[in-house]
């Protein structure tokens, strides 16, 4: 398919999908924002900046999961972290928390399926060739990396250094997943993902 071709059409499948879900998945959205108020002090969504396409930086939308000011401590979630509140950890097993980000996914920010977006902290530590490769494709939702490693938290935890445990050994495999799909994206690779994405969820 021709690279204008796909990326026009990927940008209607992101347009189309992410308002019908923001429609669809509203009442799911008001109930979660409740709890979320209800269960602790603070804001429902959490800002994070992260790097978009073409190193841009913005801040994505998440569920807030975690009690507030917690990245003082970490900017990585480590097995069952003490952090996290009692919503949080409903929302974060089914991925529910990552649902806010179809606004960012309405606005162009993001696309469904693409790279995770890194914080910049983590990004600056890519090879420069893979870093370039990696942010030539607007960040998604969801991704390979992501169906591959849903229990991220679960797997740095076992290691004495999980920030350096991040760096040596979850990159690297990200970084496999991300060339893999910059080297074969499509429309029907993208619509693979989603479903394999919502089919990982539910039998996590």
């Amino acid at each position: 398919m021709n690279k204008q071709v796909f990326l026009l059409s990927k940008r209607a499948l992101d347009i189309i999908a992410s308002i019908c879900g923001l429609i669809v998945l509203s009442p799911l959205f008001l109930i979660i924002s409740l709890w979320i108020k209800f269960d602790s002090t603070g804001p429902i969504f959490f800002r994070q900046e992260r790097v978009g396409l073409y190193g841009q930086n913005f801040l994505i939308h998440k569920f807030r999961s975690m009690r507030t000011d917690t990245e003082k401590v970490s900017q990585l979630t480590i097995g069952d972290d003490t952090r996290i509140t009692r919503s949080g950890k409903f929302i974060r097993k089914y991925k529910l928390d990552e649902l806010a980000q179809l606004i960012d996914v309405l606005v162009g920010k993001m696309s469904l399926v693409g790279p995770r977006p890194e914080v910049p902290k983590y990004m600056n530590l890519y090879p420069a060739k893979d870093k370039a490769i990696i942010l030539s494709i607007k960040p998604g939702i969801t991704d390979l990396a992501s169906i591959a490693m849903i229990n991220e938290n679960d797997i740095l935890a076992q290691y004495p250094d999980p920030h350096q445990a991040y760096i040596d050994i979850i990159m690297p495999m990200k970084s496999r997943y991300y060339l893999e799909y910059a080297n074969k994206n499509s429309i029907f690779l993208d619509i693979k993902i989603i479903f394999l994405t919502i089919f990982k969820v539910f039998k996590n």
